[in-house]
């Protein structure tokens, strides 16, 4: 007798809609395809593209030098600031010329990883 239960069961929730599924539709290579998205899927962080103006720690780690400061023109090369992590100094150099808008870091600060130390105008 249970398993005619269980088995009532399992028809009951085959049929049941699920409400929580969403589909969105794919084009990849001009064929089209229908998808289910799952939570961990919409809750995702997005993606950021890289700002180049915005200079980022690429690792965790203490400032032991500022070479600039708000406004100066920097070229291409030049040093920024240092970076000591794991126990090497690591040389932050400017990417393009430009103008320092913000220095958000001094020497002394624990940075960690992402996290902005200065930006171009």
């Amino acid at each position: 007798m249970e398993d005619k239960t269980k088995e009532s069961k399992t028809e009951n929730e085959a049929t049941e809609p699920k409400d929580t599924e969403i589909f969105q539709s794919l084009i990849i290579e001009d064929v089209k395809y229908k998808t289910r998205l799952n939570k961990k899927f919409l809750t995702r962080k997005q993606y950021e593209p890289n700002d180049p103006k915005k200079i980022t720690a690429f690792i965790p780690g203490t400032i032991l030098t500022v070479f600039v400061k708000k406004g100066k023109r920097v070229k291409s090369g030049e040093k920024l600031l240092e970076l000591e992590a794991m126990k090497m100094v690591n040389t932050i150099f400017a990417q393009f010329d430009g103008v320092i808008q913000d220095i958000k870091v001094m020497p002394g600060d624990l940075v960690s990883k992402n996290q902005l130390l200065l930006q171009y105008k």
